[in-house]
């Protein structure tokens, strides 16, 4: 009865007839574009060209490094055709939500990943800790990218230099190049298994790799010191401008890449033995599904994938007109996401197979050092067995994996870039982009030492994996049940005038942090002294590591009480911590005609949804409530 009556309210109907999502209707007519009546007092926000813009850069964000350097190396590490399970499950029930829900809010406020929290600013240190994160993951992964150039500079040479042994590398080396492979080079019975000369170069020539970094991790490599110079120069010149230039490079950056992996799969798929290594990638072991280490991969490939739990996704929402479809776009990017992690994963256990059968071996795990350099050991030697102009093929595939670099990266600074430029309102952006591409640089030149693995391992575990996992957790809680599941889709609502589904809802407020908060006390029950290719780093170092993760987690703690202490000063300190947790003023859409009809379209919402008693009747109202 009672919703019978608020249905014939009058200011219900009004706000109904307001909120249609079709051209035609009222409110759509009657909203200002996004760049008109904002406040004047407000630094003025960019917007993206059109729509296409925003889902090219998320694919370009999204699908990149991730899938083709991270992904096979962990489904290796993990059994091959055992991790695809996990993964896809897990990307149903955790990327796939946080992924649409991360949208949503940078779409719905147009705030940055910190500013974000206005709807908890008690919560902002989340924001924070995420930035850490991003910065770091911006450091190593331009390492990657100094990496790809030095192969690509390489692949000018007229022989491919890691396509044949050298005399130092021994007997144990069989030649990368098809054509000067002989029955002599493969496995001798009881010597054990031989290793690429694409190995050796990466690890010997590239590297320069030590055997372990108890007396310290080198001096760079001039040579990664310049190629790695050379890609920050190219991140920076993406983002000087900001989504004006970032969006139109998106294209060429998102489309390029799929080419180039479409000529290695068809090469790959022809190469002896390789069937066996795509069967290996493909068939389940079931009774890894039960093996909890496999689980805890799939949800750290998931959030590096995607760049969920970073705050690179709100940042890149924030820039859309309000009305945009980005349920449409989160399908688009987390469907494609997939497909490419599987083509990547398909393309290198190919040449894994033909690798195992060149060695003459049935172990197609046994074949290659697994690690993050599994790309530039595999990826190189099929090149090498292209039997006409590989030097061709090289350059493409080194520049695809350097573009898609560019477009993972250039998403990943951006987000360092819009905190600070958010947080320092006069700042000259250009100077910002320059004086953070300098620090990023100073401090990525770790990583083009003779230790530089070492350390990548070290701060993906510390600053990144682990940060990422616990901050995710207060996202999702702070998100479903601070501010509300019932409230998100409220805000949908009158955004997009969608219902939530079902899956949405559930996902946000029970599978999703429960899956993830499982993760995280796994890892923490079962965590082992971090190694690196078998190899434990100094004892000094795990306490520093600790440390880094206190650091990034601890500006929770850090942002809370700042939230806290800064509250109304009529307040007392236990209403000041109450009062944290409810959303400031002006939260709502940037646009002020679409926030004054948003306060006043939840102002009869609340009317009409009535006051709810009981913790049950609570409970069951934020995950179903209209």
């Amino acid at each position: 009865m009672s919703q019978a009556t608020g249905m014939d309210n009058p200011a219900y109907k009004k706000s109904q007839s307001d909120l249609s999502s079709t051209p035609e209707d009222d409110f759509w007519q009657n909203t200002t574009t996004d760049a008109d009546a904002e406040d004047p007092n407000a630094p003025k926000r960019d917007n993206w060209g059109n729509d296409l813009e925003f889902l090219m850069s998320c694919i370009a964000l999204s699908v990149g490094l991730g899938n083709v350097w991270r992904f096979p190396f962990i489904a290796l590490q993990n059994g091959g055709g055992a991790f695809l399970i996990p993964y896809l499950i897990t990307l149903v029930l955790v990327g796939k939500p946080i992924y649409y829900l991360e949208m949503i809010m940078g779409q719905f406020s147009s705030r940055g990943s910190v500013k974000v929290y206005d709807y908890a600013p008690i919560m902002r240190g989340i924001g924070f800790g995420q930035f850490i994160a991003v910065f770091l993951i911006g450091t190593f992964y331009s390492s990657l990218m100094a990496l790809t150039l030095r192969y690509l500079i390489d692949s000018f040479y007229a022989i491919l230099p890691w396509s044949y042994c050298r005399e130092e590398w021994g007997d144990m080396c069989i030649d990368s190049n098809y054509k000067a492979q002989s029955e002599n080079q493969k496995l001798d019975e009881g010597i054990g298994l031989k290793k690429t000369s694409a190995e050796f170069y990466f690890v010997n020539i590239i590297l320069r790799e030590k055997d372990n970094i108890d007396d310290g991790i080198g001096v760079p490599n001039w040579t990664l010191v310049l190629t790695l110079a050379f890609s920050w120069l190219s991140i920076a010149a993406v983002v000087f401008k900001g989504i004006k230039s970032s969006g139109k490079a998106s294209y060429f950056l998102a489309i390029f890449p799929y080419v180039v992996m479409l000529i290695l799969l068809i090469r790959s798929l022809t190469l002896p033995g390789a069937f066996d290594g795509v069967l290996f990638f493909l068939k389940p072991q079931w009774d890894k599904l039960l093996d909890a280490k496999v689980w805890y991969s799939a949800v750290t490939q998931v959030f590096f994938s995607l760049s969920i739990c970073y705050g690179s996704i709100v940042m890149y929402a924030s820039y859309n007109r309000f009305q945009h479809n980005i349920r449409r776009d989160c399908n688009i990017v987390a469907t494609l996401d997939t497909l490419t992690s599987l083509l990547s994963g398909i393309i290198i256990f190919g040449i894994l197979g033909n690798l195992a059968y060149e060695s003459n071996t049935n172990d197609v795990q046994s074949v290659v050092k697994e690690g993050p350099g599994l790309a530039f050991i595999s990826y190189p030697d099929a090149i090498a067995k292209f039997n006409a102009v590989p030097q061709v093929f090289s350059v493409l595939f080194f520049l695809m994996l350097f573009i898609l670099g560019v477009g993972t990266n250039a998403g990943v600074f951006s987000t360092v870039i819009t905190v600070i430029c958010d947080r320092f309102t006069t700042a000259k952006r250009w100077m910002v982009v320059l004086v953070t591409a300098v620090v990023c640089y100073c401090f990525g030149l770790m990583y083009v030492t003779p230790g530089g693995q070492f350390m990548l391992s070290y701060i993906d575990f510390y600053g990144v994996t682990f940060v990422a996992i616990v901050l995710a957790i207060f996202e999702l809680i702070s998100a479903a049940w601070i501010y509300g599941v019932k409230n998100i889709c409220r805000d949908i609502k009158f955004m997009l005038n969608v219902n939530t589904s079902i899956y949405y809802r559930i996902c946000w407020s029970i599978i999703t942090p429960i899956f993830v908060t499982a993760i995280l006390i796994y890892m923490l029950v079962e965590y082992e002294p971090l190694q690196y290719n078998g190899v434990p780093y100094p004892d000094e170092l795990y306490v520093i590591g600790w440390c880094i993760s206190a650091v990034g987690i601890g500006q929770l703690l850090i942002w809370g009480f700042y939230a806290w202490h800064n509250g109304p000063s009529e307040l007392s300190f236990s209403e000041r911590f109450k009062h944290a947790f409810k959303p400031l003023p002006d939260w709502g859409p940037r646009n002020l005609k679409n926030l004054k009809r948003y306060q006043q379209f939840v102002a009869d919402h609340q009317t009409l949804s009535g006051q709810k008693n009981g913790f049950w009747a609570k409970f069951y109202d934020n995950i179903f409530g209209a």
